[in-house]
């Protein structure tokens, strides 16, 4: 029989026991705990557990009855379980457009459903309105009020994937670790090389000779989640920092909608922090 997989995330203030209360839990439903990993981050518990079920289950029922485990721990707990084909993608954007018009002209060719599209301002709305995608700006300056609001919108369309499109907010533990492996991002440089957001312009006055980019998921450490895909052009003598960031902006572009892609189509797996493709 074939295995039913669930993915379990569990985020709330740090007490004893609550490895245990989850684990034992799934142990007493007849699940088996194939992955594992927790983290603390200034008194913020953060676990994800990937179990499995040989045997035909209710999920339902056991959704109810994860969440009688969750409120005695106190703690916010969801599940995640691909039952269709077509997975749920949301974008978050900020205003470059290169991104996310690539992705938007490739959308026939993504297996997936992009269910909105999440803005920090309206720059894009006109071309995003043209999609006939359900836009909505969040430009709460508190990232806390933020993210809650992020997480109700993801809540709302039931999302798979998140992906960001050049999206220029920092992303919080608290967010990050409800979608483990679930947040793919694009960053302008050969990770760990030149972070941050002026890497080109890093590049240019280093003399770079080389100039990459960098798909990867999105961990609670800044630009330091699994590394999916890397690319990289030569620079030329004559080449200015237009140029530079013309040439990056198309290969950004390009390697985030690879990884989108070969994540939508079950061929990326993490294993002890390293993306292997199937």
């Amino acid at each position: 029989m074939k295995k039913t997989i669930i993915g379990i995330t569990i985020v709330g203030k740090d007490r004893e026991g609550i490895v245990a209360s989850f684990t034992n839990f799934v142990f007493q439903q007849k699940g088996n705990v194939e992955k594992v990993n927790q983290n603390v981050i200034k008194e913020l518990f953060g676990m994800y557990l990937e179990i499995s079920f040989t045997k035909k289950i209710n999920i339902k029922k056991f959704e109810n009855e994860l969440q009688k485990v969750a409120k005695k721990n106190k703690m916010d707990v969801s599940t995640h379980h691909e039952i269709n084909s077509q997975k749920n993608i949301a974008i978050f954007v900020t205003k470059e457009l290169h991104c996310l018009k690539v992705i938007l002209d490739s959308k026939r060719a993504v297996k997936g459903k992009i269910s909105v599209i999440v803005g920090t301002e309206k720059s894009l709305s006109s071309m995003i309105k043209k999609s006939k995608i359900p836009f909505v700006l969040i430009n709460e300056k508190d990232q806390s009020k933020a993210e809650a609001k992020l997480l109700d919108v993801c809540k709302k369309y039931n999302i798979d994937l998140i992906v960001l499109a050049r999206y220029m907010k920092i992303l919080t533990p608290n967010f990050v670790w409800r979608y483990p492996n679930r947040i793919i991002n694009i960053h302008p440089s050969l990770l760990p090389a030149f972070p941050g957001a002026l890497a080109y312009a890093q590049a240019f006055e280093r003399g770079t000779k080389i100039v990459g980019v960098t798909a990867h998921y999105v961990t609670e450490n800044l630009d330091q989640g699994p590394i999916i895909f890397q690319d990289s052009f030569n620079v030329n003598p004559e080449d200015s920092l237009e140029s530079i960031k013309k040439k990056g902006q198309k290969l950004e572009a390009d390697t985030l909608l690879k990884a989108v892609k070969m994540h939508l189509t079950n061929k990326l797996e993490v294993h002890w922090r390293k993306v292997h493709i199937k």
